[in-house]
């Protein structure tokens, strides 16, 4: 297997579809820049707006200004560190000093691979399922702790477990974590468009019953209404990009495993 090859064929597809999902962005951008237009072209406070560079700068900025603020306030939030995702699932922290025979194993190929990847030893947790399963968390490479469950651990033998361990590594050292993260923080700012949409509506709608003027109401719930279905399909089709490039992340993951295992 060439695995310098696949290695490289993953990260360009991931690359690719990174690039896929900025531009989703831009379509979000373009798509309210286009709603804002055609209702302003029906209402006498927006017609000099409509269609016009100052109107596509204020989308531009406001899309951005919003969707970033979500974003980082979701990565902040799923930034607390790989220590917390572990304990939060139950794992208990493995001692360097410890006698028992399983964990003794752990440790030193999770020491191996730390080795083979050129990546700081991470902090290990067990946790306490019978499923075969591990994972690496953690936004980067200082904070990044990896977790087996008992019984990985215990139905693989050496070279299973080394296997999987080395390709919980390619995660650490590829920042799959990071990315994942901020893919997700993007698509959380995404979605909150939709929350602002449903607001908008709800607040016209109870301003068009005080009111006699229907005319503001009635622009304002069908801005609301197009953010509303912007958001959620902006959200559903980043979700699918977020999920291919999860996808070829993997397949990268696999590939390093085979490098540094050999």
């Amino acid at each position: 297997m060439d695995f310098f090859t696949e290695q490289d064929k993953a990260r360009a597809k991931s690359s690719n579809l990174v690039f896929l999902f900025c531009l989703a962005v831009v379509s979000i951008i373009v798509s309210l820049f286009a709603l804002l237009s055609l209702v302003g072209t029906q209402d006498k406070d927006l017609s000099k707006l409509s269609w016009s560079l100052e109107l596509f700068i204020m989308v531009a900025l406001g899309t951005i200004l919003v969707v970033g603020l979500a974003s980082l306030i979701r990565i902040a939030f799923l930034s607390g560190g790989g220590k917390v995702v572990a304990e939060s699932l139950g794992g208990k922290r493995l001692q360097p000093n410890t006698a028992n025979p399983l964990e003794i194993r752990i440790l030193n190929l999770v020491e191996e691979m730390a080795i083979a990847s050129g990546t700081p030893v991470p902090p290990v947790y067990l946790l306490e399922e019978d499923g075969i399963n591990a994972f690496a968390a953690g936004y980067s490479p200082a904070d990044a702790v990896v977790g087996i469950t008992r019984g990985c651990a215990e139905k693989l033998n050496r070279d299973q477990l080394q296997g999987v361990i080395a390709h919980e590594f390619s995660h650490i050292l590829n920042g799959d974590m990071r990315l994942n993260i901020r893919l997700s923080g993007i698509i959380f700012g995404i979605i909150f468009l939709s929350r602002i949409g449903e607001i908008m509506m709800r607040v016209s709608g109870s301003s068009r019953r005080r009111s006699s003027n229907n005319n503001g109401g009635a622009a304002l719930v069908m801005i609301g209404l197009g953010i509303f279905i912007i958001g959620l399909v902006g959200g559903f089709f980043g979700s699918l990009i977020r999920a291919a490039v999860s996808r070829q992340r993997e397949f990268l993951a696999d590939a390093s495993a085979v490098q540094f295992t050999r």
